[in-house]
C-alpha cells in the first residue's frame, strides 16, 4: 500500500518540498507519494484528525503551524521542545513525533561550505522562527560569539534567555549591528529582507564588513539577494538557502525512511524548480 506523506501550510502552493520528495520516492524505488496541503490556521485540528484517520507516514509542517500545531500531537523531540517549534512530523505506530530538522539542516548546509563555527564570532539578523532554530543549534557547536540584531529587541531577548546552551550574547540594534560588522566572522540573515518580489531591499548595511567573513542568507528566491550581492562585492563567501532547505529536507527524508538521501541529487531538483520562477 503507498505511504503518504506531505507538508502543511497556507499558502503551500509555492513548496518544492513535493517535488524534492517524490523526485527520491522514485529514485529509490518507494511506493509512497509526497502531497502539498493547504491548511488554514482554523482547520488545523481537523486536518490533523483527518491525517490520524488516514494514517499519514510523516510530514512538514511550515509557516504559520509550527509553533500551533505542539499541542495537537503526542510527542516532541528534545530540541523541538526547546526551540518551539515542529517542522516536521513522524508516524511512529500511530503515535505523532514533532522534531525540528531547520536548525539542524542549516548548520549542516554551513559545515558542507566548509564554514566550522566553533570559536567564531557570529550575527544572527531577525528573530523569528527560522532564527530561533538556528541559533539554538549554532550555540550548540560552540562559537565564542553568538549576537542577535533584531527590530524589536524582546523577541531576541527570548531567544538568547530561552537557549540551553551558555554563550556569550547579546542584543543589538540595526545601527549597532552595522557599526560593529568588523567584529563578526560568520552573518547569518534569517528574515525575509530581500526575499522576492522584494529584491531591491537588505536587512542592514555591510560597509564595515570583516575581510574574510561569510554571510549567509536562508533566502533561496532570488538565489542572490541584495545582502549577498554586496558582500560578494566586498569579497566575503557567501551562501543562500538552498543548502539549509535541501538539508533539512533529508534529515526529514531519513527519519521517514532510514535511508540517507542523495545530497547533491536533492539540490539539482531545487535548483531545475527554481529555473521555473521569476528569480
Amino acid at each position: 500500500m503507498k505511504k503518504l506523506f506531505g507538508v502543511i501550510g497556507d499558502p503551500i502552493s509555492h513548496s518544492m518540498s513535493p517535488a524534492m520528495h517524490n523526485d527520491l520516492f522514485t529514485a529509490y524505488s518507494l511506493d509512497a507519494h509526497y502531497q502539498p496541503f493547504h491548511i488554514s490556521r482554523g482547520n488545523l485540528t481537523d486536518a490533523i484528525k483527518g491525517f490520524r484517520a488516514m494514517g499519514i507516514a510523516g510530514f512538514n509542517v511550515t509557516v504559520p503551524h509550527k509553533e500551533a500545531i505542539i499541542p495537537l500531537l503526542d510527542e516532541l523531540d528534545p530540541l523541538a521542545e526547546a526551540i518551539g517549534a515542529v517542522n516536521t512530523v513522524v508516524n511512529q505506530d500511530g503515535k505523532l513525533i514533532g522534531y525540528n530538522t531547520d536548525g539542524s539542516g542549516y548548520v549542516k548546509g554551513l559545515l558542507n561550505q566548509k564554514q566550522p563555527i566553533k570559536n567564531k564570532k557570529v550575527l544572527i539578523v531577525g528573530a523569528g522562527g527560522a532564527a530561533r532554530a538556528i541559533y539554538f543549534t549554532i550555540a550548540k557547536e560552540g562559537p565564542e560569539l553568538l549576537d542577535i540584531c533584531n527590530r524589536t529587541p524582546k523577541r531576541a531577548e527570548q531567544i538568547i534567555n530561552d537557549c540551553p546552551f551558555q554563550i556569550q550574547a547579546q542584543v543589538l540594534s540595526r545601527q549597532d549591528a552595522e557599526e560593529s560588522l568588523e567584529t563578526y566572522d560568520l552573518i547569518v540573515q534569517t528574515t525575509s529582507i530581500g526575499m522576492h518580489p522584494e529584491i531591491g531591499h537588505s536587512p542592514l548595511s555591510i560597509h564595515k564588513l570583516k575581510p574574510g567573513a561569510f554571510v549567509s542568507d536562508i533566502i533561496y528566491n532570488p538565489l542572490e539577494t541584495k545582502l549577498l550581492m554586496e558582500a560578494a562585492e566586498k569579497g566575503a563567501g557567501i551562501q543562500n538557502g538552498i543548502d539549509m532547505f535541501v538539508y533539512q529536507g533529508a534529515l526529514a527524508f531519513e527519519m521517514w525512511t532510514g535511508i540517507g538521501p542523495d545530497i547533491e541529487r536533492m539540490r539539482h531538483k531545487v535548483l531545475n524548480q527554481l529555473g521555473g520562477l521569476s528569480c
